[in-house]
């Protein structure tokens, strides 16, 4: 399998390229794409997507998203699957992805860990199985990171809400008062090098549930982001997530 690697000057991307060119690739890096190179077609370095014109079976994005449209319109032109790992993306941005989602396969996570999807749904099953519960996220990530709350922690707040329909997120508590029952808090830490550690706590006030997943290496969401571009790369067009890929 040849993916193009977007957004290859990034951490993220690098881990990627490193996970393709490692003992055992599951897949090879056809283009490093990044706003920051200078195109170099000996190297497979492009500025853009639109400057490459090799063959390739897939795109793992991990930019930024800002470059959403520029990103889109290029995987349509070249009709080329895409996996979209980058996060913060605004409503207008989102609006893109699903539109162009009627006209190539996108695999869309705010999380490349197969661990983070099988959270999501443990803690759907357990806010189902305690109605009346509490129910508060906490999330943390190195100092650098720029979203908040992470994507993450918002994909787990929504799929807690399909069990819980009116729940309502309470991002970063700080008005005084006491909390209501429909609320979700979802909290941000930022420091150090923190990879990512993701806990839900569901309480009744007779018991507590913790749910959590800690991402001990960034290399584990590269090894997720290549097995999702191996899912979607021979889909028909449509929008894809973790759970249609655990789900197979």
């Amino acid at each position: 399998m040849k993916i193009v690697i977007y957004g290859a000057a990034g951490k993220m991307g690098q881990h990627v390229a490193e996970f393709c060119s490692g003992e055992h690739p599951m897949a090879e890096a056809a283009a490093l794409v990044s706003r920051s190179f200078t195109t170099d077609t000996k190297l497979n370095k492009y500025k853009s997507l639109s400057e490459f014109k090799g063959e390739a079976d897939a795109v793992i994005d991990f930019s930024n998203h800002s470059a959403t449209k520029e990103l889109i319109d290029s995987c349509i032109e070249k009709k080329l699957p895409l996996v979209i790992a980058t996060t913060g993306h605004t409503e207008e941005e989102k609006a893109l992805i699903y539109d162009a989602a009627a006209s190539i396969p996108i695999f869309f996570s705010a999380n490349m860990s197969v661990g983070i999807a099988v959270l999501a749904e443990l803690a759907k099953k357990a806010a189902a199985a305690f109605p009346d519960a509490d129910i508060e996220i906490i999330e943390k990530h190195h100092n650098r990171k720029l979203d908040v709350p992470s994507g993450t922690a918002l994909l787990l707040a929504d799929r807690i809400k399909e069990a819980r329909p009116e729940a309502v997120y309470n991002i970063g508590r700080h008005e005084y008062g006491k909390r209501t029952k429909e609320e979700i808090g979802i909290h941000s830490v930022r420091l150090g090098n923190e990879v990512g550690t993701h806990e839900i706590l569901i309480s009744t006030g007779a018991e507590t549930i913790t749910l959590k997943h800690e991402a001990e290496s960034r290399a584990l969401f590269a090894e997720g982001a290549v097995k999702a571009a191996a899912f979607v790369m021979d889909k028909p067009a449509g929008l894809y997530t973790m759970r249609d890929m655990l789900e197979a």
